[in-house]
């Protein structure tokens, strides 16, 4: 198609204008009838309105808040190859589900499984949409009409409101639990396999991502359940591939649970992995196999984009260094205090903001003890407020996103390239103005 053609191709602005303005003149009339056009909601400026209705609702956003795995904002940026990735998946066909070799039908789970397969020891491995979307069909797979033993302390909830015991519960398995908040032992595990027998499917490990519990504490390690007999389901959450990051070493990491000989390993795609929403299933090849049968995996199963972002971020866990520079969640983990520094004097010096000291998080529930301190740069909003000037930036393109505190705007650098503390300076000196 020419240029020309693409041009002609295009709305016309009465055709436009009138299919928006009818939609916000249908809204309008809504709302009046439910009452909304009473007292000081009466005068509505329509046309800011529809101008607004234009705007894409999935926008762009810088985030200065310094939560390097901000679960509101997307969790992890993806890397610059793999938003290559994604946009070459996204420009037309691709063999998603075809053996280009054979010519026949193929399977999604192929242009991953050989990277996950390398980089973590299993025997076969697949990806589904995320990892709750994992863990279910693990529990359906390995556990559905039977038990699955969990230890008290592991009997978590996840984002959105779900809990480790209904997520056991639509899998169709029944949940026992061991030991107590703060402890549980071997023993416990042993006992209720004894009176279990056969009706046991599973031991489910879930790791409490999001808290920590300390002091007078004691769980089973991956190695010593493994060895109890019964196939267990690690859910390791953030999925930790990089094993010479020091501050992930707190993180359970995949590759030593493969090891131990849990059947299955669930992890996040989009969290410490550094890569797209989704959840990734390592083990042995009969589990997976057993997943792949179950028919949850056509409900949870990952589409073309997600997977070409996957396979993309993966492949950069080859070469470790590489790895750690081209991730930007690594590469923010262990950004060394002079870049920092220097970014945000810039920022300050372009804002008129002051330097403070500040702590960073990592965000998406992982390493929630984990302080990251360094610079951030202070904006003082004036008489309309810290509010006033946060909604201000939220509404800008693209929008910025701080974090208010002590009646000041704090702006992290952390979380921002170079460029990206160049546009939150220029949009900071526009609200400002």
């Amino acid at each position: 198609m020419s240029d020309r053609d693409r041009l002609r191709a295009l709305p016309s602005v009465d055709k436009l204008a009138t299919a928006v303005a009818r939609a916000e003149l249908q809204a309008r009339r809504e709302e009046l009838l439910d009452g909304a056009g009473a007292g000081a909601d009466a005068t509505v400026d329509l046309v800011a309105r529809a101008q607004a209705r234009l705007r894409p609702h999935l926008r762009r956003v810088l985030n200065a808040t310094g939560v390097i795995v901000h679960t509101n904002l997307g969790r992890a940026p993806l890397a610059t190859e793999a938003q290559a990735a994604v946009a070459r998946a996204a420009a037309g066909y691709c063999n998603l589900e075809l053996d280009l070799a054979g010519g026949e039908r193929g399977s999604r789970h192929a242009h991953v499984e050989a990277l996950l397969k390398e980089l973590s020891g299993a025997q076969a491995a697949m990806a589904v949409n995320n990892c709750a979307a994992a863990v279910l069909l693990a529990a359906a797979a390995l556990a559905g009409g039977r038990d699955t033993i969990v230890s008290r302390g592991q009997l978590i909830e996840i984002g959105g409101g779900f809990r480790i015991p209904e997520v056991l519960a639509a899998a169709g398995t029944r949940l026992v639990e061991v030991g107590t908040t703060n402890r549980t032992r071997r023993a416990d595990y042993e006992a209720a396999l004894t009176a279990g027998g056969e009706q046991v499917g599973a031991i489910l490990r879930a790791h409490p991502s999001n808290f920590r519990t300390v002091g007078f504490v004691e769980e089973v390690e991956i190695e010593a359940l493994c060895r109890l007999g019964a196939p267990v389901i690690d859910d390791v959450g953030s999925g930790v591939l990089a094993d010479d990051v020091e501050l992930l070493a707190d993180e359970p990491a995949v590759r030593r649970s493969v090891r131990a000989g849990a059947a299955l390993v669930a992890f996040s795609g989009d969290k410490l992995l550094g890569g797209p929403q989704a959840g990734v299933l390592v083990g042995s090849r009969a589990a997976i196999e057993a997943c792949r049968r179950h028919p949850i995996a056509r409900a949870v199963r990952i589409d073309k984009l997600s997977l070409a972002a996957l396979e993309a971020t993966l492949a950069l866990y080859r070469d470790p260094d590489a790895a750690r520079r081209a991730l930007p969640v690594l590469a923010m983990l262990e950004a060394d205090a002079a870049t920092l520094r220097r970014r945000a004097r810039e920022l300050a010096d372009a804002t008129g903001g002051a330097l403070v000291e500040s702590t960073g998080r990592v965000g998406g529930g992982a390493l929630p003890l984990l302080e990251l301190p360094g610079p951030a740069v202070a904006i003082d909003p004036g008489p309309a407020g810290a509010d006033v000037l946060a909604a201000d930036l939220r509404a800008g393109e693209p929008a910025v996103v701080g974090r208010i505190h002590d009646g000041r705007l704090l702006l992290d650098p952390r979380t921002l390239t170079d460029d990206e503390a160049r546009e939150v300076a220029n949009a900071v000196r526009a609200a400002m103005t």
